[in-house]
């Protein structure tokens, strides 16, 4: 399960990497850009670094950073989607795949804490 999590949240930063190459070459976008970059591409290796946590709160506290930068990812590829940067449907799979993976790490996160 960690592999499969640690491609998939590795694929997100690579997807929004090919989108930002689609955005128009406007201020608006760069600012939107600059920001997406560094929350999409966190999602990956904030999760590679939960995997190598110490200890059982280490690990809680890294997926913790993996949920705020999944979370800071969607609100930006929702920005790009309706402002219309890019058509819809450019943004749905990356989106959709982001929300999973937040989803995954939520009930991760409450699974964790629930634990004696």
């Amino acid at each position: 399960m960690k592999e499969k999590l640690k491609m998939r949240t590795k694929k997100i930063g690579l997807e929004v990497i090919l989108l930002l190459d689609e955005l128009p070459n406007k201020p608006s976008a760069w600012a939107i850009a600059n920001q997406i970059i560094k929350s999409s591409t966190s999602i990956g290796a904030n999760y590679r670094a939960a995997c190598m946590a110490k200890s059982n709160a280490d690990f809680i506290n890294k997926l913790k950073i993996v949920e705020e930068e999944a979370d800071e990812t969607i609100y930006w590829l929702e920005l790009i989607e309706e402002s219309n940067m890019v058509p819809s449907e450019r943004v749905f799979g990356v989106k959709n795949e982001t929300k999973e993976i937040l989803a995954i790490i939520v009930t991760s996160i409450k699974t964790l804490r629930s634990r004696p």
